[in-house]
């Protein structure tokens, strides 16, 4: 299999941090990382680049760093509630999925990519669930998250109240 030598702009989880000199495969640079600037050729003149950017590279990590331990530690406190119609088997009808987490998340104020929480599967049963969401190649927040199905939970559909201002009187 033919393999190229790529510098790493960006983290990449099981494959290496910024800055580092990784063997790929020649498809895989060429068709993912090259196009979408996660990487540069290992040419001489880039790794000379690289090298005189490590001092930046460094700061910036530690910032980085810094910024995501600060974020696990506001999402430590919160608490995502679903509520979703379950079958007589205890399956929910559908699941809760990380896009479902990052809506309820950015709802909440709080902007963090899909792609950043750790949902091995789809949650499909009421219950609940430590949900790990890598913020930083070296911090990762456990969000709580709680499901709950609708009916139990009293949030069945109900006929609309009357408000005070729209009582209407039969005399």
């Amino acid at each position: 299999m033919p393999m190229m030598e790529v510098l790493l702009r960006e983290d990449i989880d099981n494959l290496g941090a910024r800055g580092e000199l990784v063997k790929v495969r020649a498809g895989y640079g060429r068709n993912y990382l090259l196009p979408r600037g996660l990487a540069v050729l290992a040419t001489a003149s880039n790794v000379k680049q690289i090298e005189l950017q490590r001092k930046a590279l460094l700061k910036r990590a530690a910032v980085e760093h810094q910024q995501a331990a600060g974020q696990a530690e506001l999402l430590k406190d919160v608490v995502l509630e679903f509520a979703r119609k379950v079958g007589e088997h205890g399956i929910l009808f559908g699941s809760v999925t990380s896009m479902d987490i990052a809506a309820e998340l950015a709802a909440k104020g709080y902007e963090i990519e899909r792609r950043r929480i750790q949902l091995k599967d789809p949650i499909k049963e009421p219950g609940d669930y430590d949900v790990p969401v890598k913020l930083h190649r070296e911090v990762t927040a456990l969000l709580k998250v709680v499901v709950r199905d609708e009916a139990k939970a009293g949030i069945a559909v109900q006929p609309a109240a009357e408000t005070p201002g729209e009582a209407t009187t039969a005399e």
